[in-house]
């Protein structure tokens, strides 16, 4: 099988050769691998350290690395790059929406062209280049609610939900035409999933209720995946929330899910959701950022790599990757023990 056969028997449900891979990497790890398999071509690089699929990136999630130390983005945020032991971060420290008591900033803002060429480009040149042997996304994440709090900050939007139903109303309608508008351009490339997802989730519970995010959420994210599948039928969507958010996936396959991201594992148990949900849904992730990856030794990142593949990885309907990017405190020789650990331990049929 090559990776493009790869992906879609195991979204199928099916079992392939063995399970495909995926991870990305904050900026200081790419440059290492970059450095390491001689390149400066990102996509290459991906395709040689062992990535199945490759993914395009659009909308206010593509923000998050400018080239200055502050900048603002097109959707009008201004982020700030701060530092920690083991790299560069940034953050939002300028909201446009921000004290908007009468709604006026809301009613004058204009979200980005959904349909411009920075949007379906980078994804029609995955797809010339690499569609024939690669699985080919396209990321349209902080697709509502972060989009939404990115614009008129977080504190304000949580109480808005709560106090100002109708300026949450409006927030997520104006942000969510970015994701509708995207997604469908973006089939027309002819990729093979669609991305979406807000983080939603805390270590131990939702940011919200249940409740409220079937109020404001699960409607929204019905709306975009109905519009998707009427569209190309075949098309996959994922879902990405960090976190705990297991009383929303439910919701999540009643709506039309097809996969769900990155089932971060000190938050929820792959092993629970597999047993719960099965074949109901296929899975992505479930390898630990926060302690293996990072200060795992090989052995450990091996132990996980073969759980995962005996529990949510078994009989198919997963692709193995890191629960998030994979951030500057993994050191290269983890990353790399990632790949050949699920290689070789990922082989279906004990082959």
């Amino acid at each position: 099988m090559n990776s493009r056969e790869r992906v879609l028997t195991a979204f199928s449900h099916g079992i392939p050769d063995r399970v495909p891979v995926f991870a990305d990497y904050v900026p200081e790890v790419k440059t290492k691998l970059m450095e390491y398999f001689g390149t400066d071509d990102y996509y290459d690089m991906c395709v040689m350290v062992g990535n199945d699929m490759l993914m395009s990136s659009a909308g206010i999630g593509a923000s998050y690395y400018g080239e200055k130390d502050e900048y603002v983005c097109p959707w009008g945020c201004t982020w700030k790059y701060f530092e920690n032991n083991d790299g560069r971060y940034t953050e939002i420290i300028g909201h446009p929406l921000a004290n908007d008591p009468d709604g006026s900033k809301l009613a004058a803002y204009r979200i980005p062209d959904p349909e411009g060429e920075e949007v379906w480009k980078p994804a029609r040149k995955l797809v010339e280049k690499y569609g024939k042997t690669h699985f080919i996304a396209a990321s349209i994440t902080c697709s509502i609610f972060e989009a939404g709090w990115y614009l008129h900050g977080l504190e304000d939007t949580i109480i808005d939900m709560s106090a100002r139903p109708d300026y949450a109303n409006a927030l997520f309608d104006k942000v969510m035409e970015f994701p509708l508008r995207a997604g469908l351009r973006l089939i027309d490339e002819n990729v093979d999933m669609l991305w979406l997802g807000d983080d939603v989730g805390m270590q131990q519970c939702m940011m919200m209720s249940p409740d409220m995010w079937r109020t404001y959420l699960k409607p929204r994210m019905k709306k975009l995946i109905s519009a998707f599948k009427e569209k190309r039928p075949d098309i996959l969507v994922a879902y990405h929330s960090c976190g705990y958010i297991f009383p929303v996936i439910e919701d999540l396959i009643e709506i039309g899910l097809d996969i769900l991201n990155p089932i971060q594992p000190l938050a929820m148990d792959p092993a629970e959701i597999k047993a719960t949900y099965g074949n109901r849904l296929c899975y992505w992730g479930a390898i630990c950022v926060q302690e293996t990856l990072p200060r795992g030794s090989e052995a450990d990142i091996r132990n996980e790599v073969k759980l995962r593949m005996e529990t949510i990885g078994r009989d198919g309907g997963y692709m193995m990757s890191p629960a998030h990017t994979i951030q500057a405190d993994t050191s290269l020789e983890n990353v790399l023990a990632f790949y050949r650990a699920a290689k070789e331990l990922g082989v279906y049929g004990g082959k």
